[in-house]
C-alpha cells in the first residue's frame, strides 16, 4: 500500500467530504473507507463506482484527505489520475460528481466514459 504522502491521484472537495461523513454517520460507523473505482461497462466503455468498506485490500492506495480515507485499487488509479470528487446540489438533483481530466469521450447519459 502506498502512503498519502506520495502524489495525489484523486482529490475530494470539502463539500463532498462533508457528505461522505453524513453517510458514514447514517451507517453508524465513522471509521469506514470510501472506495472509488472504475469498472468496465456502460455505453462508452468505463463507469465509476463508490462504496464504503471496512478495510483496504492489499493493492489499494489510501488517500487521507479532508477527513475521508479514500481507497483506490491499482486498476482504477490509472483512470483517476488528477480527478476531483465533488458534491453538487442543483435544481436537477444532487449527487457526487467526478471531474476527470483523463476522459476523452462520455456517453449522452453521463454515466460512462472512455480515455485514450
Amino acid at each position: 500500500m502506498e502512503s498519502a504522502q506520495q502524489s495525489q491521484v484523486v482529490t475530494i472537495t470539502p463539500k463532498a467530504a462533508e457528505k461522505v461523513a453524513e453517510f458514514m454517520k447514517q451507517e453508524g460507523n465513522s471509521n469506514l473507507y470510501l472506495r472509488v473505482y472504475v469498472s468496465g461497462g456502460g455505453c462508452a466503455g468505463l463507469s465509476y463506482g463508490m462504496g464504503f468498506e471496512e478495510k483496504p485490500d492489499e493493492d489499494d492506495r489510501i488517500i487521507d484527505q479532508n477527513g475521508v480515507k479514500l481507497l483506490l485499487d491499482s486498476y482504477s488509479q490509472r483512470y483517476l489520475r488528477d480527478a476531483n470528487i465533488d458534491y453538487i446540489e442543483s435544481l436537477m438533483g444532487s449527487g457526487f460528481k467526478i471531474n476527470n481530466p483523463n476522459v476523452t469521450k462520455s456517453c449522452s447519459c453521463g454515466h460512462s466514459f472512455s480515455t485514450e
